[in-house]
Parts: C-alpha cells; sequence; structure tokens
C-alpha cells in the first residue's frame, strides 16, 4: 500500500477518534449517550466516505495527502457526527446546542483548508472534489433535520447536487467541467449558514425565510451552470461515465487543494 494512503488511513483514524471523543464529552455534558442508530450512521459515514477517497487517491496514483486533506478530513469526521446526531433525532431527542456546536466549526474549517491548500501549494483535483462531497453531504443531512420543523422543501437544498450528479451520468455533456465561479462558494456558505441557523431555533418565522432564499440561490446557481453546459454540449468533451466531475458545490470547482 502506498504511503500517501496509508496517510489517509491515519488521518481517517484520527477523525475517527475526533468523533468518538467528541460523542464521549457530549455524553458526559448532556448526560444523554448516543443511541445506537446514530453510532451506526456515524461509522456507516466514515467507511464509505474514507473508501472512496483511498480509491480516488488510488485512481490517481497521488503522491502526497497534503495539509489541507488533513484539514478536510478532520472536518469530515465531525461530518460523521453530525450526521450521526441527525439520524439519533429521528427517534430520540437530542441536545441542540450540541448539533449547533458542532456544525459552526464545521462551516468555518470550510475556508480553512482552502487557505492551507494555497498558502502550502498543494492544490489537486482530488482535494477540491473531497471537500466538495463533504460541503455537499453536510448540506443534505442539515436541510434533512430542519425538515419537519420548516417542511420537506428544505430537502430541495441538500439533494441538489447530487440530482445534478445523476442527470450527468445520464447526459454525457452534463459531466464537462465548469468555469470558476466564486458565486457557488458563497452560494454554498450562505447555505450552510442558514440550515445552521435554523437548525438552532433562536430565529423562528425568520429561519424559514433564510432558508428559502438559501434554495433560490442554489436554483439559480444550478440552472446557470446547466444552461452553461448545453449551449456548449456539442462542443465540450464529457468526462468518463464512471467518475461524473461535478463542479463547486454542484461542479468540480469548489476549490483547488490536496
Amino acid at each position: 500500500m502506498k504511503r500517501v494512503q496509508l496517510a489517509a488511513i491515519g488521518w481517517a483514524g484520527a477523525g475517527a477518534m475526533v468523533v468518538l471523543l467528541a460523542g464521549v464529552l457530549g455524553a458526559a455534558w448532556w448526560t444523554m449517550p448516543l443511541p445506537a442508530s446514530g453510532w451506526l450512521a456515524v461509522v456507516a459515514y466514515l467507511a464509505v466516505s474514507n473508501a472512496l477517497l483511498i480509491r480516488g487517491l488510488q485512481r490517481r496514483r497521488s503522491e502526497r495527502f497534503g495539509p489541507a486533506n488533513m484539514v478536510t478530513s478532520m472536518r469530515s469526521a465531525l461530518v460523521g457526527l453530525i450526521t450521526g446526531l441527525v439520524v439519533a433525532s429521528f427517534t430520540d431527542p437530542i441536545p441542540v446546542a450540541l448539533l449547533v456546536g458542532l456544525v459552526v466549526p464545521t462551516l468555518a474549517l470550510d475556508a480553512v483548508d482552502g487557505w492551507v491548500a494555497r498558502r502550502t501549494g498543494s492544490t489537486s483535483e482530488l482535494g477540491a472534489r473531497f471537500d466538495m462531497e463533504v460541503d455537499a453531504f453536510l448540506l443534505l443531512v442539515l436541510s434533512v433535520y430542519v425538515a419537519p420543523a420548516l417542511g420537506f422543501w428544505t430537502i430541495a437544498i441538500g439533494a441538489l447536487r447530487y440530482a445534478f450528479v445523476v442527470t450527468g451520468w445520464m447526459l454525457p455533456w452534463m459531466r464537462a467541467t465548469l468555469p470558476y465561479r466564486y458565486w457557488r462558494k458563497v452560494v454554498t456558505a450562505y447555505a450552510g449558514i442558514a440550515l445552521a441557523v435554523a437548525a438552532s431555533g433562536l430565529l423562528p418565522g425568520l429561519d424559514s425565510l433564510l432558508v428559502a432564499l438559501a434554495l433560490a440561490l442554489l436554483l439559480e446557481s444550478f440552472a446557470r451552470d446547466t444552461l452553461w453546459l448545453a449551449r456548449r454540449r456539442h462542443a465540450a468533451p464529457a468526462a468518463p461515465a464512471a467518475l461524473p466531475e461535478p463542479a463547486e458545490g454542484h461542479a468540480n470547482a469548489l476549490k483547488t487543494q490536496e
């Protein structure tokens, strides 16, 4: 096994330890342990996400794991614990303060890994894809959590990116590389913040408006990229069907990092 793959496994293990420690501290502070369904969701997320990461390293024959990927790995571990809390909320009450307390640093670290990549010169397509997948899944999990309170229309926020990928499997021209647009990062960041505010329950009434605006901005961004791809569908070569490459938030330009 290559050294870079061992590095990925090592950081995956470190992330798992962070999850375990956070879970134990959360249980001790709120005197409510995470139920078995929550821990099962955590383990499933960590297993699948890290398996896909290692597979990506193998396919691209990466020589380095990179400091930015280390940051993203730790953020991914936090997303795993958030996932466990959301799954547990289907059957048991969960401490909302703990959930929000995990979401806030996870959103903050989204800016850190890109900064680290630029400062260390460790940018890569795989790093951008890894970061994008973590962002997309976090939006999906949070949109599911707020759905019972705001309405199940909120799930569209998390589902849009995956619908974009599925469409790319059916329409090869949808897999072409999109140009970089900073606006995508702004929309993705805003969607995460809006969902975090809604999850906190601190702004009843206003939170629905904030989340609705996030959905509208995402729809606009996806529509703009789809139109751009449609206009160039006869000229742009498609990416391989087995590995669609959507851009940032919904295409492959979210960030450049390794």
